[in-house]
C-alpha cells in the first residue's frame, strides 16, 4: 500500500491521467468530488455521474458531495468576476483539505493541476494554505504534460467531455469566443 492521498476531482476526463500519475508515484488514492462552481444543474449532474461510473470501474474509493451549492459559489464570486478562479479554488480546496483531515488522510491534491487553463501558482498557494489550516500536506504535481493524453483516453472510453471549466462565467466566455471567431 502506498501513501494515502485525497484527490479532489473536478471531472472524470481530468482524473484519468491524474490518477495514473499519482498511482505511479506510490499513492493510495481516495477520490473527492466537490464542485459547486459547475453550472447549470444538469451539467453538475452529468459530470458527477460520469465520474461516479469511472471511479467505480477503476475501484477507487471516493466521496461525492451531492448537494448542489449554487448559492454558496455565487455569493463568493458576485462582483468579483475577475478573481472568481481564486475564490473557486479556495472554496473547493478548503472542502477537500477539511474532508481529508476529518478522514485521517494526511495529504491531498487536485486534478485541477492537469489543466493548462488553470492558474497553477494560485492553486498551489491555496492548496498549501489549506493544508496548513487543517494540519495536513498539499501535494503539488504539474500534471499539464498529461492533459492531452487524459482527454484522448476519455474520448476512447466514450466519456462525457465538457467544453468549459464549469462556472457560468467560463461558459459565457466559451460561447463569446466562438461567436467572435465566427465573425472574424
Amino acid at each position: 500500500m502506498g501513501k494515502p492521498i485525497l484527490l479532489h476531482i473536478c471531472c472524470a476526463p481530468c482524473s484519468i491521467a491524474s490518477l495514473k500519475v499519482f498511482k505511479e508515484n506510490g499513492f493510495e488514492l481516495f477520490g473527492f468530488f466537490f464542485n459547486p462552481n459547475i453550472h447549470p444543474y444538469r451539467e453538475f449532474v452529468r459530470r458527477k455521474e460520469t465520474l461516479h461510473r469511472f471511479l467505480e470501474e477503476e475501484k477507487i474509493p471516493f466521496f461525492i458531495e451531492d448537494d448542489y451549492l449554487l448559492e454558496d459559489f455565487l455569493r463568493m464570486v458576485v462582483n468579483r468576476e475577475k478573481e472568481r478562479c481564486t475564490y473557486c479554488y479556495r472554496l473547493r480546496l478548503d472542502a477537500a483539505a477539511r474532508f481529508a483531515a476529518e478522514k485521517g488522510l494526511n495529504c491531498f491534491s487536485t486534478t485541477l493541476l492537469i489543466s493548462p487553463y488553470q492558474k497553477h501558482e494560485k492553486i498551489k498557494e491555496i492548496g498549501e494554505e489549506m493544508a496548513a489550516k487543517y494540519g495536513i500536506s498539499f501535494t503539488y504535481r504539474d500534471l499539464r504534460p498529461f492533459f492531452r493524453e487524459s482527454m484522448r483516453m476519455a474520448r476512447e472510453r466514450g466519456m462525457y467531455m465538457q467544453g468549459y471549466c464549469g462556472c457560468i462565467f467560463s461558459e459565457k466566455e466559451r460561447y463569446e469566443k466562438k461567436a467572435q471567431n465566427k465573425q472574424s
